[in-house]
C-alpha cells in the first residue's frame, strides 16, 4: 500500500516524503516544539497539550505511510494536532478539564514568552500584565478565531498554511484573523 500511495506523486516530492519521514525519531525532534506550542497556547493547560502532542506523533507515525507529500510535513504535523484539538474540545467526558482549562495555566506564565529585551522591572510588569490582557481576550474568542490566531501569531504561519492546516478556505482564515483581532484590540482598549 505504501508504494501506491508514494508512487502517485512526482519523483522529487516521493523521494522528499521517503526521507522526511525515514528517521521518524528525528521528524519528533524538529516538529515537537512547535506541535506542543500550538497546543499549550489553544488549550493553557500544560498536561493536556502534553499528551496531546504525544497522540499526534503517534497518529503521524501510525499514518506515515499515507503521507502524500501534499503540503509540508509542518502542516501535515499541524493539521494532526488541531484535528487532535478540535476532537478533544468536542469530547462531552472531558469537559470538566475544559472548565478548568483556565486556571490550569496562569497567563503570568505565558508572558515568560515575550522576549527580555533587559527592560526595566516596570517595563516587565506592564508588559506582563499586557500579555495577560491578550491571552484573556484569546481565551473569550469562539475556538475557529481563536485557532486561526494562534496558529498565526504564535507558530507565526502564514495565511496559505493556516488554510491548509484547518481546511478553510484563505478567505475564511482572513476573516476569522480580521475578527480575532478586532475582538483581542476591543478587549484592549485600543492599546495593541
Amino acid at each position: 500500500m505504501e508504494q501506491t500511495v508514494v508512487s502517485e506523486l512526482p519523483p522529487l516530492a516521493r523521494e522528499q516524503a521517503v526521507l522526511d519521514l525515514a528517521d521518524f525519531d528525528e521528524v519528533v525532534r524538529l516538529y515537537r516544539q512547535r506541535v506542543f506550542r500550538f497546543l499549550l497556547a489553544s488549550l493553557r493547560d500544560r498536561e493536556t497539550a502534553e499528551n496531546l502532542t504525544q497522540d499526534c506523533f503517534l497518529r503521524a507515525y501510525m499514518a506515515r505511510a499515507h503521507f502524500r507529500g501534499d503540503s509540508s510535513l509542518s502542516t501535515w504535523l499541524m493539521k494532526i494536532a488541531m484535528n487532535l484539538l478540535r476532537d478533544h474540545l468536542r469530547s462531552k467526558r472531558l469537559r470538566f478539564w475544559t472548565k478548568t482549562r483556565e486556571t490550569a495555566l496562569d497567563p503570568i506564565d505565558v508572558s515568560d514568552w515575550v522576549p527580555d529585551g533587559r527592560s526595566s522591572p516596570e517595563a516587565e510588569l506592564i508588559a506582563r500584565r499586557q500579555v495577560g490582557h491578550v491571552w484573556q481576550a484569546v481565551n473569550q474568542l469562539p475556538p475557529k478565531q481563536r485557532s486561526v490566531f494562534v496558529l498565526r501569531f504564535v507558530e507565526e504561519m502564514e495565511l496559505k498554511e493556516i488554510a491548509e492546516t484547518t481546511g478553510m478556505n484563505p478567505s475564511t482564515v482572513k476573516t476569522h484573523l480580521y475578527r480575532a483581532l478586532a475582538a483581542v484590540r476591543g478587549s484592549m482598549g485600543g492599546k495593541l
